[in-house]
């Protein structure tokens, strides 16, 4: 189902996982539950992988992860606000110890010119830590490559949110 180097991804991500004792959950909106299904492909994940939140709709942004609907208002929901908030929420609804989130316009309609078909920004957030925020002008690519290539990108800003905040890395120590 998914290609290998994804899965040696979500490999990698889960054993940096276990090897800090953490879990980490996904709140996705453009990618619809693509980050959760490659991590649950690999067997033995339900020991780093606490769960998963497809909040696709507005609605759903604010009902399971609590973004607040004047945020959606004023910056829209494919914003850095919108994914950090969608970040938060995902830690507080959880007892996840880090979250990524993901909020985007994979198309092939729906693009404005301020807002256009391959913009995707992107949040990770380790409980009790400063997020990480990125965003991706992917272009018109086509809508399973911008959701796929969101898989990557939010499956490297996870492994980032975990070295960036662990003081062992960071140190180069154990």
């Amino acid at each position: 189902m998914f290609d290998p180097d994804d899965l040696t991804a979500a490999r990698n991500l889960l054993a940096a996982l276990r090897a800090r004792r953490l879990m980490m959950c996904t709140a996705e909106s453009c990618t619809g539950g693509l980050i959760a299904g490659l991590l649950t492909e690999i067997p033995g994940s339900s020991d780093a992988f606490d769960r998963g939140f497809v909040t696709y709709s507005n609605g759903a942004k604010c009902d399971l992860l609590g973004v607040p609907a004047t945020l959606i208002g004023r910056y829209g929901s494919v914003s850095a606000e919108v994914a950090l908030a969608m970040a938060g929420g995902a830690i507080r609804a959880s007892t996840a110890n880090l979250s990524v989130a993901v909020t985007g316009v994979a198309g092939p309609g729906g693009g404005t010119p301020e807002k256009p078909v391959g913009l995707v920004h992107l949040a990770a957030k380790r409980r009790g830590q400063h997020p990480l925020h990125t965003v991706l002008n992917l272009g018109d690519i086509g809508r399973s490559a911008i959701r796929m290539e969101t898989v990557r990108v939010a499956l490297q800003l996870c492994h980032q949110a975990l070295v960036d905040t662990d003081p062992a890395a960071a140190t180069g120590g154990p």
